[in-house]
C-alpha cells in the first residue's frame, strides 16, 4: 500500500522541484550596481590613461655614501626639510677615533719642522763659514722641506678624515618632505641601489601625474589639450591638470588597470602634467583617472585640407 502511493508521491514531488529549478535558472541575471558610478567627462573625444601621482622633484630615494650601523635619525614622515638638514647618521666612533690619532700626528709633525727650522735658523746666523760647513747647512734646509712636505701630508689626512666623518651624515640634497623613513637606529644602511629607499624625499608644493597613454593614442595627443584627473574611487573629487612635458622615450607598460581588453605587450608614451596640492588631497604614489581631451576624426580631417589649400 505505501510503495502504490508513496513513489507516485515522490516523482511527482521530484517534477514539481524540477520545474521550479529551470524556472529559477531561466530569469535573467540582474547585473550588480558598480560600488561607484564611472566618471562623467565632458570632452567629446578624450584619450584615457592610467595617471600615478608623484612629488614636483620626482620621488627621490635617498642613498648612503658608505654603509654602516645607524647612529641617530634625524627626521620623521611628513617633516619638512631643506637642503642640507641631516637626515640621518651612521656610527662615527671609529671615524673619531682616527681623527684623533692623525690629530696627534699634525700636532707632533708641527713640533718636528719648529725645531728644524729652529736649527736651520742657527745654523745660518753663524758668521763664521769654517765653523759649519756649505754641505750641512743645505742638509738643515732640506731637512726642513721634508718636514714641511711631512706637516702637509699629516694636515691632509686630518682633512680627509674629517670628510669620512662628514660623509656619515647624510643630509638632504632638496627642499621638501619626508615621503617614507625605512630605517631606523641600530639597523645597517647598504650603500648602492636598494629595493627599498632608505629614506624618501620630494617636494609637494607642486604635485605631478605621471600618465601612460597607449602607443595607439600616442598620434593623437596635443601638449596644449584640456585634462583632467580624477580621484579613483570617488570621481567628485577630479582637478583640472597642467601640461609640463613628456618623456622623449617610448617605454614598455608596467603598470596594470585589470581591463579585460588591457594588452600587457603594448608600450606607453608618459606625459607628465601638474595641479596644485591644494585643489586635492591626494598622496604621492596614488592612482588617478587621467581623461585629455583630443581632437575627433571630422576636426583630424579638416585640419589636413586646410594645409593641402595652404
Amino acid at each position: 500500500m505505501i510503495r502504490k502511493y508513496f513513489l507516485p508521491f515522490l516523482a511527482i514531488v521530484g517534477l514539481i522541484f524540477a520545474a521550479w529549478m529551470v524556472k529559477q535558472g531561466s530569469r535573467p541575471v540582474v547585473p550588480a550596481k558598480p560600488v561607484v558610478d564611472p566618471p562623467r567627462v565632458s570632452f567629446e573625444s578624450k584619450i584615457s590613461g592610467a595617471g600615478i601621482v608623484e612629488a614636483s622633484t620626482r620621488n627621490i630615494s635617498i642613498g648612503s655614501h658608505v654603509s654602516g650601523i645607524v647612529q641617530r635619525l634625524h627626521v620623521r614622515v611628513a617633516q619638512r626639510v631643506k637642503t642640507g638638514d641631516p637626515l640621518f647618521t651612521l656610527d662615527d666612533r671609529e671615524k673619531k677615533a682616527d681623527l684623533g690619532i692623525r690629530e696627534a700626528k699634525v700636532r707632533e709633525e708641527a713640533a718636528n719642522l719648529k725645531d728644524l727650522e729652529a736649527q736651520l735658523k742657527v745654523a745660518e746666523s753663524v758668521k763664521d763659514q769654517r765653523a759649519i760647513s756649505l754641505d750641512d747647512l743645505n742638509k738643515r734646509r732640506f731637512a726642513v722641506q721634508v718636514a714641511e712636505a711631512r706637516l702637509a701630508n699629516a694636515k691632509a689626512e686630518v682633512e680627509a678624515s674629517r670628510v669620512g666623518i662628514d660623509l656619515l651624515t647624510v643630509c638632504s640634497p632638496i627642499d621638501g618632505e619626508v615621503l617614507q623613513v625605512n630605517i631606523r637606529p641600530g639597523e645597517f644602511a647598504p650603500t648602492g641601489m636598494t629595493e627599498v629607499p632608505l629614506i624618501l624625499l620630494g617636494n609637494l608644493d607642486r604635485l605631478h601625474v605621471r600618465v601612460d597613454i597607449d602607443e595607439n593614442d600616442a598620434w593623437r595627443f596635443q601638449p596644449g589639450a584640456s585634462a583632467a584627473a580624477y580621484v579613483r574611487g570617488n570621481p567628485e573629487l577630479k582637478t583640472d591638470l597642467r601640461f609640463e612635458y613628456i618623456e622623449k622615450y617610448v617605454i614598455p607598460k608596467r603598470s596594470l588597470t585589470g581591463e579585460s581588453t588591457e594588452r600587457v605587450d603594448t608600450r606607453v608614451m608618459q606625459v607628465v602634467y601638474s595641479f596644485n596640492r591644494r585643489n586635492l588631497s591626494v598622496l604621492p604614489g596614488q592612482l588617478m583617472d587621467v581623461f585629455i581631451e583630443a581632437p575627433t576624426a571630422e576636426h583630424r580631417g579638416s585640419e589636413r585640407d586646410k594645409k593641402k589649400e595652404q
